[in-house]
């Protein structure tokens, strides 16, 4: 136990679960907003599935260090470029949050009348998104792991700390978004954002994360002071009312 006082040990641990946590931002908005779709009564435990299943899917890929390092290998060329297994999940889940991004967006403005009831859907259905998604963000999650140590234990604790920010942000962030719609369209156009960088970097067009994060949080200020403004213009006009 002696690398328990490894000052090296320690600042990789806490790097790569900032790293980690960073990464599960994507995660969270997802979840937030496919459970969203739920029954309220419902929802909580969804988030939890859904959350179990990103952290079993970590430790399985993390048990298979070696695998997962052979989904970088080629597999075949396209247009000059050796795609791997790596890549075409990317490929293909970023074309299922364009599709899945798209598809909220026009459910939220086309389909749905002034008043009419918010569309639901099936717990197992809403379950089986988001694994599909767990699989697309756990690849990326266990291939930076295992790029930042090579200490097993050292991996799993920092996922660990992830899915826990994961399990504790997601039901605040989907309360959020139900409370003020304008966010929900925020949230879908970065889950688009998102597809399109994942798309990006399945055909070796490589999107450096700071810029999509840096607009994801400008996005998120501008939003948080319009709440803000609107709350307060609400206060003003309610005073004079009353």
């Amino acid at each position: 136990m002696a690398w328990l006082s490894d000052p090296q040990i320690w600042a990789s641990f806490l790097t790569l679960s900032v790293l980690e946590v960073v990464l599960g931002i994507d995660n969270i908005a997802f979840i937030s907003i496919t459970t969203n779709k739920l029954p309220e009564a419902e929802r909580a435990r969804g988030r939890r599935l859904g959350i179990g299943l990103a952290f079993l899917l970590r430790l399985l890929m993390l048990s298979g260090v070696a695998w997962i390092v052979s989904l970088t290998e080629p597999l075949f060329e396209a247009f000059g470029y050796a795609i791997s297994w790596r890549d075409l999940i990317l490929i293909a889940g970023g074309l299922f949050l364009l599709f899945k991004g798209t598809q909220e967006i026009h459910n939220e403005f086309e389909t749905r009348d002034e008043g009419a009831p918010a569309v639901r859907e099936s717990f197992f259905r809403v379950v089986a998104q988001i694994a599909l998604l767990d699989i697309v963000f756990s690849v990326d999650s266990v291939i930076t792991a295992v790029g930042m140590t090579s200490l097993y234990a050292v991996m799993v604790a920092a996922i660990t700390v992830a899915v826990l920010v994961m399990l504790f942000a997601a039901g605040p962030v989907g309360s959020f978004i139900e409370r003020h719609p304008t966010t929900k369209m925020l949230a879908l156009s970065f889950l688009l954002l998102v597809g399109v960088v994942l798309v990006a970097d399945g055909l070796h067009f490589h999107v450096p994360r700071g810029y999509l994060y840096f607009a994801i949080g400008f996005s998120g200020l501008v939003e948080v002071l319009n709440i803000v403004r609107s709350k307060r213009r609400r206060a003003r006009i309610a005073q004079r009312a009353g």
